[in-house]
């Protein structure tokens, strides 16, 4: 047991990097996992508005820069590999990627979440090509372009505002009566004139040629009448899929592989515990992301300090 972390994390988004902070400052020996890159899903955010302490906003990247440096000034260790199952019958536990095997006697599982897709023809062959879930990684491509959204919630909101800053136009396709988006964003999109919001519809096609996306073909859900669309790009915001598959079988998940937690973040398995996206019932908003790794880092050293 001397050889194991007492923590190790999995995942390098804001959950993860939240919960590495507090188990170093708990004087906890501490590594967390990442497969590429930290920052997670909100490094890509422009511009973000509603996160605690911060008035005129902040960007994702500036904001995952800052906590990261928070969390390396305290201990911090990092280490990068897809992690592909845990060991939790071993004392220690194992976290395995595919190159090294870390024992520890606590994990934390703050992996996230990743773009659901739309599931249509056209989708997977221009992804790349005019197929987008980035707004702010890809938005410079579609200059003075029109483009089409699909999805009707915050991020999506979000990122059609930024997109009408780049683009001539943005038409917003969504399959309900009504925008799922805060009432201040639905408020945004509704007076910006370059917005165009398409109800009770969906993409039946995204069409394209050897230069990439050229159109889409619309469904209206309630006449089932289809009409094409011409645009250059299409970003697609439908919702989140957890980042869970490497740990079927180990942890106990809902129908969606959402992991089950308690209020301290802890699932059945005792020191296991997860934070974020990936958690149940979770909000999916940043300062709850951070909020649960706080949460799961006390919880963990609770766990510890009970031996």
């Amino acid at each position: 047991m001397s050889d194991a972390y007492d923590v190790v994390i999995i995942g390098g988004g804001t959950a993860g990097l939240s919960a590495g902070l507090y188990a170093t400052r708990a004087r906890l020996k501490t590594v967390l996992v990442e497969k590429i890159f930290t920052g997670g899903q909100i490094i890509n955010a422009d511009k973000i508005e509603n996160y605690p302490g911060f008035p005129n906003g902040i960007s994702g990247a500036d904001l995952v820069t800052a906590i990261e440096e928070q969390a390396s000034n305290h201990g911090l260790d990092y280490a990068f590999g897809e992690v592909v199952g845990l060991d939790l019958q071993s004392q220690p536990m194992v976290v395995r990627t595919e190159d090294e095997e870390f024992p520890t006697r606590s994990i934390i599982i703050a992996t996230g979440s990743q773009h659901a897709k739309l599931g249509v023809a056209g989708e997977a062959e221009y992804e790349g090509r005019g197929v987008s879930e980035c707004a702010t990684c890809d938005g410079s491509f579609f200059a003075d372009k029109e483009i089409v959204l699909v999805g009707g919630g915050d991020s999506a909101m979000d990122e059609g505002l930024y997109l009408t800053d780049i683009c001539s136009k943005v038409t917003v396709i969504h399959h309900g009566e009504t925008l799922q988006a805060s009432k201040i964003l639905q408020e945004r999109a509704m007076e910006n004139p370059k917005m165009e919001i398409v109800f009770n519809s969906v993409v039946e096609s995204i069409n394209g040629g050897d230069e990439g996306v050229n159109g889409v073909t619309v469904r209206d859900l309630k006449t089932e009448e289809k009409r094409d669309l011409a645009v250059a790009g299409v970003f697609v915001y439908i919702g989140m899929l957890p980042l869970t598959h490497a740990f079927r079988g180990a942890v106990p998940m809902d129908g969606g592989g959402h992991i089950k937690v308690d209020l301290k973040m802890a699932t059945e398995v005792p020191g296991v515990f997860a934070a974020g996206d990936c958690r149940w019932q979770s909000t999916r908003q940043l300062a709850n992301c951070a909020g649960d790794g706080v949460t799961a880092a006390l919880a963990a050293n609770e766990f510890l300090q009970r031996g």
